[in-house]
């Protein structure tokens, strides 16, 4: 998409926009008989995403870390829309045990399951590891949720063949992914406190979450299951995730969100955005800044739910429009790399 796309909402090649609603990309798409899991569902996009899947009919599994949160946030669901279908499960991604936990948990209510939203998440954390001893970012944004993936895996290929629907997994990436360290992945300095970087950690585990879903859905179509993976970018906007640090619209290490691989386009573009973001806030405190969840949702429930997408795999969006990413996010050879260290990181922690 065009610059003057991105800012005036202009719709994409999708008949879709910047400018486009959760609500209007899944207008008159029934979601009725289908189970949809959203980690992170009880505020900001998630929840937006949560509560447009149950109006389209879906029922909804909002998994959250914070269960109070979520049963408030099922409660708000619930007044608008009083028929909607929607369960609270705990789940708190940054461990490998409750992931496991929630599984099980999930399993044995034997519902199937035909769309899962990985999109929960941890932003510019300061540094800290998990309590499975990995990097915090990535322990949440990227081990968690390819755990949680793989465990409810099978459930979601049976679901697929029982009902001849197309199962969809949503990874929530960002085009931060643009902005990590050099080699893309730590494999071998995750954990290394001297080198880290918050926002470059932050580009890593978004990436992790494109570089995952490319080798997912190259697995997936190899033997043949009825299961599409794609990853989204849900837009520029203010969540709960930017509660450590209003950095990435005022620190000026954070270089734009640039790196070599990025277009002069996108380098204008987000320089534009930035200056105009700035310019809007900056008399502003932070707790007074208005954020548009109904936009941030709308690419999730584009891919989650537009039938335009059937059979489309492997992709990453944004502006629910097809986008392009960086030269790591290409690589083949780098996602195979990172499933097989997820796999050691996960073995090491049991």
């Amino acid at each position: 998409m065009g610059i003057l796309s991105l800012i005036t909402g202009k719709p994409g090649a999708s008949g879709f926009g910047s400018g486009s609603t959760a609500e209007q990309v899944t207008e008159g798409i029934s979601a009725a008989g289908l189970t949809v899991l959203v980690t992170g569902g009880s505020s900001g996009i998630g929840l937006e995403t949560s509560r447009v899947f149950a109006l389209r009919g879906a029922h909804v599994i909002i998994a959250a870390r914070n269960t109070e949160a979520a049963s408030e946030a099922r409660k708000r669901i619930m007044e608008i829309h009083p028929v909607a279908r929607v369960d609270v499960l705990k789940l708190d991604l940054s461990s490998l045990k409750s992931v496991r936990a929630f599984a099980d948990q999930f399993n044995s209510m034997n519902l199937p399951l035909n769309i899962l939203i990985n999109n929960a998440g941890v932003m510019f954390c300061p540094f800290q590891l998990s309590e499975d001893e990995v990097e915090m970012q990535f322990a949440t944004n990227h081990l968690g949720h390819f755990l949680l993936t793989n465990l409810l895996l099978d459930n979601m290929k049976t679901t697929a063949k029982s009902t001849g629907i197309e199962g969809r997994i949503v990874n929530l990436s960002s085009v931060a992914h643009l902005h990590t360290y050099p080699k893309g992945i730590l494999f071998d300095q995750l954990n290394d406190k001297k080198i880290y970087n918050d926002k470059m950690a932050y580009g890593q585990s978004k990436l992790a979450n494109i570089l995952h879903a490319k080798e997912l859905s190259r697995r997936l179509k190899e033997e043949g299951a009825n299961i599409t993976v794609n990853c989204v970018h849900p837009g520029l906007i203010m969540t709960n995730l930017m509660r450590h640090s209003f950095a990435l619209m005022s620190d000026s290490s954070c270089h734009l969100l640039v790196l070599e691989e990025c277009t002069p386009g996108s380098y204008l573009f987000l320089a534009l955005t930035k200056f105009l973001i700035l310019t809007m806030t900056q008399h502003l405190p932070y707790k007074e800044l208005r954020v548009f969840f109904l936009q941030g949702a709308a690419t999730t429930c584009y891919v989650g739910l537009n039938p335009q997408l059937k059979g489309m795999t492997g992709k990453y969006f944004a502006d629910c429009n097809e986008e392009k990413t960086s030269a790591h996010a290409k690589s083949d050879a780098l996602a195979k790399q990172l499933w097989e260290f997820s796999e050691e990181l996960i073995r090491s922690a049991k």
